[in-house]
C-alpha cells in the first residue's frame, strides 16, 4: 500500500456546505469533474460553493490510464437543455468565475465546440459579469472547431498539456504533445484577448529538467497560466504513482515559470487545473487585455 506524505492530507469539507452544492447539481441534473474524476479537492471546493462542471458527459470517448472518467459507456447525443441548466445552476450560485470543461467527444464532427458555444453565451445571458473558463480537449487537432470556441469569447481558454513529452505514448496514448502546443498557440493567433492555459501532472517518471522543458515550451507558445500538481492514482486498475514530489520542488518550478515570463503558475502537489481558478481574476486586472 502506498502512504501519502503529509502534504497530500486534505481538512474534512463542511458538509452541509457541499450538500448544498450537491443538491444544486442533482436538481439541473448536472455532471462536475469534482465528482466525475474524483478529485482530492472537492470537499474544499463544494464548501465554498464552487465546482467545475462537466459537459457532455460524463462517458468518454478515450481511455487515457490516469483519468477515472468513465469510458466505458456508450456516449449520448447532446442534451440541447445541458447549456440553460449550467447557466441556472451558475445564476443560483451566484459564481464570480465559472470553469466549464467536457469529456473527450471525437465522436462528435466538431469535438462538441458548439455545446461550449451554447453554455458560454446562456451563462453570460444570465450573469454577464461572471468571467468564464473554459478546459477543451485538443479537438483532434480540428482548428475549425477551436475558432467555433473562440468566437464566443470565453475570458480563459484552458487546455492541459497533462504530461511531458516522452511520457505521452503511455500517458495520453490518444493524444498528442505538439498539437496540444498548437492549439494554444493558434488560441493566441485567433483571439489575443483571451487569457491561455494549461496544467501538467507530476510524479509520474518526470525528471526536473523535463518539467522544466515543458515550461519553456508553454512560454514558447505565448501561454500565459500554468497549474502544475500532484497526480494520485484513483484506482488500483490506473497508472502507479512514480513519486511524490515535495513542497519545495513545486516551489522552485513555480519559481522558474514566473522568472522566464508565464504570467502565473499555480504550483503546489494538491494543484488541479480549475483549483482557486477564480484567481485569474487578479490577473486580469494586473494584465488587462479586453477593448472597451
Amino acid at each position: 500500500m502506498v502512504v501519502k506524505p503529509d502534504w497530500l492530507r486534505v481538512k474534512a469539507p463542511q458538509w452541509e456546505r457541499v450538500g448544498n452544492v450537491k443538491e444544486i447539481l442533482r436538481d439541473l441534473s448536472l455532471n462536475t469533474v469534482c465528482e466525475e474524476a474524483s478529485c482530492p479537492n472537492i470537499g474544499e471546493c463544494f464548501s465554498n460553493g464552487t465546482a467545475t462542471f462537466l459537459i457532455m458527459g460524463p462517458a468518454c470517448t478515450r481511455a487515457c490510464p490516469y483519468c477515472d472518467i468513465d469510458f466505458e459507456k456508450k456516449p449520448q447525443p447532446l442534451d440541447p437543455t445541458e447549456p440553460l441548466r449550467l447557466a441556472e445552476a451558475v445564476r443560483r450560485m451566484r459564481l464570480n468565475h465559472v470553469v466549464i470543461t467536457s469529456v473527450n467527444r471525437d465522436d462528435l464532427p466538431d469535438g462538441g465546440a458548439s455545446q461550449f458555444v451554447r453554455c458560454i453565451q446562456d451563462i453570460r445571458a444570465v450573469s454577464p459579469d461572471t468571467t468564464i473558463e473554459v478546459l477543451i480537449p485538443d479537438l483532434c487537432g480540428n482548428w475549425s472547431a477551436l475558432e467555433q470556441i473562440l468566437s464566443a469569447s470565453p475570458d480563459v481558454l484552458n487546455h492541459n498539456t497533462e504530461t511531458i513529452s516522452r511520457l505521452y505514448r503511455r500517458v495520453r496514448p490518444q493524444g498528442d504533445y505538439a498539437r496540444s502546443l498548437e492549439l494554444l498557440q493558434r488560441t493566441r493567433q485567433i483571439n489575443a484577448h483571451v487569457y491561455t492555459k494549461s496544467g501538467i501532472m507530476v510524479g509520474l517518471g518526470e525528471t526536473d529538467e523535463e518539467v522544466r522543458q515543458v515550461i519553456r515550451d508553454l512560454r514558447a507558445v505565448d501561454c500565459d497560466i500554468l497549474t502544475i500538481g500532484q497526480y494520485l492514482q484513483p484506482t488500483q486498475k490506473h497508472l502507479g504513482v512514480q513519486s511524490f514530489v515535495t513542497p519545495e520542488q513545486f516551489d522552485a518550478w513555480r519559481g522558474y515559470g514566473e522568472a522566464i515570463g508565464l504570467l502565473q503558475v499555480v504550483s503546489s502537489p494538491l494543484t488541479r487545473s480549475s483549483y482557486h481558478a477564480e484567481q485569474v481574476q487578479d490577473l486580469m486586472k494586473k494584465y488587462p487585455r479586453r477593448q472597451g
